[in-house]
């Protein structure tokens, strides 16, 4: 984990208080220290971190009892008795994250490092609270169990789901949302059946978190993620930090209209860009044409094919999803445009391949570090490592609180 969003950056001279109130912060302080300038003694960690000798030595305790650190020997070359070293353990514990997709579950651990130690992918066939909680919490075990993890190491789970979050107009919008879910305060259901903490996130959001881990986006600091789930979601990461909105519904853009009285939209509207450029869509469309999904038939595999309806959707798609991509390059400003998700990579390669970008965009410019639009790297798994990156980041890194 090397991105400056999730680790912070060696140097940046974030220190600790003294105070026992900010003993959670010291903790964080002294467990990124190590990791930053391994191996380190006590007293080193203490004038670095600007903490008291008997403070360091309570925390380090404490982390090496949580098997955060280890011991690794002694600094050989000093006067007097040399001083014990100190390591980080990237996989003295690790995080889970869960995103719930209105017909399956995907769950993916990871190690302190960001490193993926296990993922497993279910279908969902109802994803009511009353059955996905159970369900998530059935996965969870299974995971921790196949992957030879011990549970008390477990720091916490990400749990993600497409929006919006609380009841709005777009709660009822059709096959893309997760009925039943407006009127429960969901992390305190998944608290209480996992034992453990939880953070809730949105998926775009989580994915473009994932993506600037580890993926596309690891040495960028401001960029847009269009993910493909069932619909279409927006991550915006702008300076470092990811852009949630009021209530944590930033990014609905499946919802942004790319054709004036176009396609009616469950959603109400007409002419919504889901209609046109989501798995959704792609689905909805290739059925009208007469392509019969249920014989097998995927995406990818009518692609390869080079099956006349769809690239008729790609044809088609590619130019809403151009006209989007302007939307979101002039409001935002991003070095570039991910698309990534649930779409199969071939299929985004033709869409990237088939975009018509416009020229009258802040980002039609000739010095450039990316291109305007690239594809992920993380695939099905992206928003899954998000959430469990974003415990990751609440756990070991000292700065303010970006994620809720």
């Amino acid at each position: 984990m090397t991105s400056s969003e999730f680790m912070t950056e060696e140097g940046t001279g974030i220190i600790g208080s003294n105070a026992g109130r900010s003993r959670s912060h010291n903790r964080r302080v002294v467990l990124e220290f190590v990791r930053a300038h391994e191996p380190a003694g006590r007293a080193e960690i203490a004038r670095s971190c600007g903490l008291s000798i008997q403070a360091v030595s309570n925390i380090i305790d404490t982390l090496q009892g949580e098997g955060l650190l280890r011991t690794v020997g002694h600094r050989a070359g000093m006067r007097g008795k040399p001083a014990l070293q100190y390591q980080f353990n990237p996989d003295g514990a690790f995080a889970v994250g869960v995103e719930i997709r209105p017909d399956a579950m995907v769950c993916a651990l990871l190690n302190l490092t960001g490193k993926r130690i296990f993922s497993r992918r279910k279908k969902l066939k109802d994803a009511s609270p009353e059955k996905a909680v159970p369900a998530v919490t059935k996965l969870i075990a299974a995971a921790i169990e196949a992957s030879g993890r011990d549970r008390k190491n477990l720091l916490g789970t990400g749990i993600v789901m497409p929006g919006p979050f609380g009841e709005s107009g777009l709660s009822y919008s059709g096959a893309a949302v997760l009925s039943g879910w407006e009127n429960i305060n969901i992390k305190e259901e998944f608290e209480k059946a996992l034992a453990c903490p939880v953070i809730i996130e949105n998926d775009a959001t989580a994915a473009a978190v994932s993506e600037r881990l580890a993926g596309t986006a690891s040495e960028m600091n401001s960029f847009c993620f269009i993910y493909f789930g069932t619909g279409l979601g927006l991550g915006v990461i702008a300076g470092g930090h990811s852009q949630r909105g009021a209530l944590g519904n930033a990014g609905e853009i499946g919802h942004i209209i790319t054709e004036a009285n176009g396609l009616p939209c469950p959603c109400g509207n007409f002419g919504c860009l889901e209609t046109y450029a989501s798995r959704m869509g792609a689905f909805a469309f290739l059925e009208k044409a007469g392509v019969n999904m249920d014989e097998g038939a995927t995406l990818a595999s009518l692609l390869e094919a080079q099956h006349p309806a769809m690239l008729e959707w790609i044809e088609g798609a590619a130019q809403h999803l151009s006209q989007a991509i302007g939307m979101v390059e002039n409001l935002f400003d991003p070095e570039t445009v991910i698309l990534g998700g649930a779409m199969a990579d071939v299929v985004i390669d033709a869409l990237i391949e088939k975009l018509d970008l416009p020229k009258g965009s802040v980002a039609n410019r000739p010095a450039r570090n990316f291109p305007r639009v690239m594809r992920g790297s993380s695939g099905r798994l992206t928003a899954a490592i998000g959430g469990a990156a974003m415990i990751i980041h609440r756990t070991i890194t000292p700065t303010v609180t970006v994620f809720h």
